[in-house]
């Protein structure tokens, strides 16, 4: 089993009271940015570590939003990207919560200290890649897909707990993989991950948002 030290928030807001669930304490080596054509994630080993750890308790949580604080952080040292990038938050929710992202600068601005917690998520939480059949995702009655939205800074993805979980065997990589990809395949280039919005491949959603998060691992922080 797993274990992740976060805080839990309660926030009551137009009649609902939503529970925020957060790293205690907020990742460093995970960045994020909104690079105007894609979404841009950075993550070392401990970075990713937590990513999965939080990508697993999102899927089992379809009834809290789970937010990773993420903007001020920096990205890794040698990374460049084309006119002005803006950082962003992360926030990862179960479709079913209907969660009203127009809503979520007032929640944020009220979450308070929190109560300290300890999470606890089965060490593998996510199926193995030969038993997901991603055929079935073309299909027009699959709704299991991941959607993005940004609202105050803050990237949201939403989705199903099958949503999550099967997105998750990717991202998997990120600890299992990428520390030695370089070494397993010199010359090759990065390691990296790439989630898209939707069942087909598409440059923005309905909203204007990128559709594509691009997932690299990265250890040249300077911190």
């Amino acid at each position: 089993m797993s274990e992740q030290p976060v805080r839990v928030h309660k926030v009551r807001q137009g009649g609902t009271e939503f529970r925020v669930i957060r790293p205690a304490p907020a990742p460093v080596r995970l960045a994020l940015r909104d690079d105007g054509h894609w979404l841009s994630m950075y993550a070392d080993r401990e970075g990713a570590a937590q990513l999965v750890a939080l990508w697993a308790l999102a899927a089992r949580s379809a009834r809290s939003l789970v937010h990773l604080p993420l903007r001020v952080n920096p990205v890794p040292d040698g990374v460049a990207g084309d006119g002005a990038p803006v950082s962003l938050d992360l926030v990862l929710v179960h479709h079913s919560l209907q969660f009203p992202t127009a809503s979520w600068k007032r929640v944020r601005a009220r979450l308070g200290a929190g109560e300290l917690r300890t999470a606890t998520t089965p060490d593998r939480d996510f199926p193995d890649e030969a038993a997901i059949d991603h055929a079935r995702r073309r299909h027009r009655e699959y709704r299991d897909h991941l959607a993005f939205d940004i609202a105050a800074h803050t990237l949201f993805v939403v989705g199903s707990s099958t949503a999550f979980r099967e997105h998750g065997t990717a991202l998997r990589g990120l600890v299992d993989e990428a520390p030695s990809h370089a070494y397993r395949h010199p010359g090759a280039g990065h390691f990296c991950v790439e989630l898209g919005h939707g069942p087909w491949p598409h440059t923005r959603t309905r909203r204007h948002v990128p559709a594509r998060l691009h997932i690299q691992y990265s250890d040249t922080w300077r911190l």
